[in-house]
């Protein structure tokens, strides 16, 4: 595929807003996760909870959005200049050739929750307040981004759970490849609800303790929200050669179970080397793999035999969600913009929480933080039930470098 440069991105995590906030945080080794104290949930675990945003509504004229998810859209998109650097782009090419494609997995599902609670006694109606179009619906985040940045080009919503976010990298490039649009807005925004706390829960998939990713006593995910937008666009004359380029998408069904994934790994295998493939690069160009890594016997088990069997026991790799927590329709762009960040700053994060890793895993996880030249780095985001999506980042100065 052609490559397209990340012209700005932002997220908004459990680490802080921004995106020096995020890097300090994992320079630092310091978690976002603290003991659930989301409304009146009653379970004994961890979470992410972005604080604050029960206080601070979408901005008045968007006021028909207004919902959890989206305040934690525009809390993203506040971050970094990010609504500047789009207004520039909307100059370049007019706001009917900007795409939105966005991924979620629980949208603003919390609206509806909390309106159920507040249904009228005598009939059991809703109360008048509730807006199902602004707050529950997939699209509803869509609607809501497109609107808030004044583009009118195309716009859809991916909800392919914990890979939404991923998949809509390859959404924008064939957009973009087929003249759709020039240039696209990415990301994806999941945001704390009843639904994914006690679903999760009645899995028994959530730790009571904060995740720990490859360890030896990994037993389950801890729940976050976050906010994540990258402006993708071809790469342009005046690009400076330091700018960060998706280069590959690699996209795999497993096909296997709705909830568990295919346990060897033969899915996540696909879209690894379908991304590979993509970029024009081999196992060995690939300095750092962000993993999706979640905590849970089988995701790591399944994870681990997938990058092994592509990259063997030498490249660097670590997950970053026991700092952030599962970020689920979100995971995907915070996974890419921390991997844009490791290029950046030629930094890998190590994997907090885990103190042993198991030793049926033979990937090179790292338990400390370190700073190495970072050229080429691959994400990977393996959603519940089989959908799987790996985006190789990297710099067009050191395409062919090797």
């Amino acid at each position: 595929m052609q490559p397209l440069q990340l012209s700005a991105f932002t997220l908004a995590t459990p680490l802080g807003a921004g995106v020096s906030a995020t890097l300090d945080a994992l320079r630092a080794g310091r978690s976002g996760l603290a003991r659930c104290d989301f409304l009146d949930v009653d379970l004994d675990t961890f979470v992410g909870r972005i604080a604050g945003l029960e206080d601070h509504p979408v901005r008045a004229d968007l006021a028909a959005y207004d919902c959890r998810n989206n305040r934690l859209a525009q809390l993203g998109l506040e971050q970094d200049n990010f609504i500047e650097a789009v207004a520039a782009a909307r100059q370049r090419y007019g706001r009917e050739r900007i795409g939105v494609f966005l991924g979620t997995s629980t949208s603003g599902i919390l609206d509806t929750e909390l309106a159920y609670r507040q249904r009228a006694p005598e009939t059991g109606a809703l109360p008048e307040r509730y807006n199902y179009e602004g707050s529950h619906s997939c699209y509803s985040v869509a609607d809501y981004v497109q609107r808030a940045l004044d583009l009118a080009g195309p716009a859809l919503v991916v909800s392919t759970a914990c890979s939404s976010s991923a998949k809509v990298f390859g959404t924008a490039a064939r957009m973009i490849e087929a003249g759709l649009c020039d240039a696209a807005i990415v990301g994806g925004v999941d945001s704390l609800c009843l639904t994914t706390l006690y679903g999760f829960n009645s899995l028994g998939l959530v730790s009571n303790r904060p995740c720990r990713p490859y360890s030896v006593d990994r037993d389950g995910i801890s729940i976050g929200e976050a906010a994540g937008f990258v402006l993708l666009e071809k790469v342009r004359p005046e690009t400076d050669s330091n700018n960060v380029m998706l280069l590959g998408v690699g996209e795999s069904s497993d096909a296997y179970h709705m909830s568990t994934p295919h346990p060897e790994g033969a899915g996540a295998r696909l879209a690894i080397k379908a991304a590979l493939n993509a970029a024009g690069l081999a196992p060995g160009d690939i300095d750092y793999i962000n993993l999706h890594g979640t905590g849970t016997k089988s995701n790591d088990a399944a994870e681990d035999q997938a990058v092994f069997s592509v990259f063997g026991g030498n490249t660097p790799c670590s997950s970053t969600k026991g700092a952030t927590g599962h970020l689920l329709g979100a995971a995907g762009v915070c996974g890419a913009i921390i991997s844009a960040l490791c290029i950046q700053h030629d930094f890998m994060p190590g994997g907090l929480n885990t103190e042993h890793i198991d030793p049926a895993l033979k990937s090179a996880y790292l338990l400390k933080n370190k700073q190495q030249k970072v050229n080429f780095t691959l994400s990977n985001s393996l959603g519940f039930g089989g959908s799987n999506c790996s985006l190789v980042l990297g710099q067009v100065l050191n395409r062919g470098s090797r």
